[in-house]
């Protein structure tokens, strides 16, 4: 496993999580994540990256919500997580964040290429 793989392995389970809405993607569009981040998701189309970034989606956002939630980057689990990045529909996880796991994400963000999803 890479540093990096490591690293958003840590980072993940640090992460508060919540249910989100069912069939919600109201905090979904087009965000960027890392290469290793990008490795665990599935490769779209020229076209269907294309299409998802005209219409301010995510490739990976299907009828029912995201089609890659178990594998979602860190900036998506981020959402709803942190008084910075509220849910649009109120929900939360019982205790937000810790401030210093929302720092190293963003830290982990900064110091990476990122890529489009």
């Amino acid at each position: 496993m890479s540093a990096d793989s490591q690293i958003i392995l840590r980072l993940r389970e640090r992460i508060p999580c919540f249910e989100c809405v069912p069939g919600c993607h109201d905090c979904c569009g087009p965000v960027t994540a890392s290469s290793a981040e990008m490795a665990r998701l599935p490769v779209k189309s020229e076209r269907a990256h294309a299409a998802a970034l005209e219409a301010l989606d995510c490739v990976h956002l299907g009828p029912q919500g995201c089609t890659v939630y178990a594998e979602r980057p860190l900036i998506c689990r981020l959402f709803g997580t942190t008084p910075s990045m509220p849910c649009p529909n109120g929900r939360r996880p019982e205790q937000m964040i810790e401030p210093k796991i929302e720092k190293a994400v963003f830290h982990y963000i900064a110091s990476t290429r990122q890529v489009l999803v």
